[in-house]
């Protein structure tokens, strides 16, 4: 995919999956506009940029959850390098606490609602205001699997802001469709990034994580950088109002098992399973071994009467 000509602007540009988002367009000859809280990550993450080949790379220093910061960053932006072609809604924060529902603390709710709702909507608004204005442009909204349906990690503000994400992208990717500006989204599993692989693998949540996605490993860097550009390309010139999960299938698996299935023992003299499945990391336990030799009349007779 080519860039050359074109500017991308980035949120939460400064490490993480932005920083990877700012790579992988910058090999690809985009000038950028690289915005997040700290000016001083973001210098870093330009002068890499530079050195792989972006052509322009602008810093601007801000909030997404500071309107008057969205409004200054979009007219920096248009300022310096004439238009914005792609927006990356990167920018977001989660709660590492683990806490329950019914004991969330509403200044967290505000907090994490105001930079990943409230942040991606102010620059949909002005970033597609500018598209609007110039005859088109493309949208990648950065959501989450989380925002799609229940799951046990227990930060309910964050899947309430991703699923209000999911909802946003369908309704703006439909209503500025004919005025030609894309908005689609990319929604996440667990992404590992070099900031984080030592912290998850030395936890062992990478095990954790590969043992209830069905692709049984974590996601990689590039593997969420290639089809956030795919959707910003002509080559995705008829996609819009799209969420693109990106998750080693966890999204579509109604379950995803730890403890091997018993089912997968019933057959495996006569019928054998082809190739190596997973093994599971949790022990079989003793009220598994009760359905070991199958189902009776099937796997073996029945008992005389």
């Amino acid at each position: 995919m080519d860039f050359t000509g074109k500017t991308v602007l980035i949120t939460g540009a400064s490490y993480g999956l932005g920083e990877g988002f700012a790579h992988g367009f910058a090999k690809a000859g985009a000038s950028l506009v690289l915005t997040a809280r700290s000016g001083e990550l973001l210098e870093g993450v330009a002068a890499a940029c530079r050195e792989m080949g972006s052509p322009k790379v602008t810093v601007v220093a801000g909030d997404v959850s500071n309107e008057a910061d969205v409004i200054r960053v979009v007219e920096t932006a248009v300022r310096e390098h004439g238009k914005i072609d792609s927006l990356i809604n990167n920018a977001g924060i989660s709660d590492l606490r683990g806490m329950a529902p019914e004991r969330f603390d509403m200044q967290t709710w505000n907090n994490i609602m105001a930079v990943d709702l409230n942040g991606v909507f102010l620059y949909l608004r002005e970033v597609g205001r500018h598209m609007l204005e110039t005859g088109g442009g493309s949208i990648v909204n950065i959501a989450s699997i989380m925002g799609t349906g229940a799951n046990e990690l227990s930060v309910i503000a964050y899947n309430a802001a991703k699923g209000a994400v999911h909802s946003i992208t369908q309704q703006l990717g439909c209503e500025w469709a004919d005025r030609g500006v894309r908005v689609n989204a990319v929604s996440p599993g667990f992404i590992i990034t070099e900031m984080v692989r030592p912290a998850l693998e030395g936890m062992g949540m990478d095990k954790w994580i590969a043992s209830r996605t069905p692709m049984r490993r974590v996601g990689e860097l590039e593997e969420i950088v290639g089809p956030v550009m795919f959707l910003c390309s002509e080559h995705a010139a008829y996609i819009t109002a799209q969420d693109l999960f990106v998750d080693g299938g966890t999204n579509a698996s109604n379950g995803t098992y730890q403890i091997p299935p018993i089912h997968h023992e019933w057959n495996a003299t006569t019928a054998p399973k082809v190739g190596k499945g997973y093994p599971g990391v949790v022990p079989r336990p003793d009220w598994y071994e009760a359905m070991a030799g199958g189902i009776p009349g099937i796997h073996y007779p029945l008992p005389e009467a």
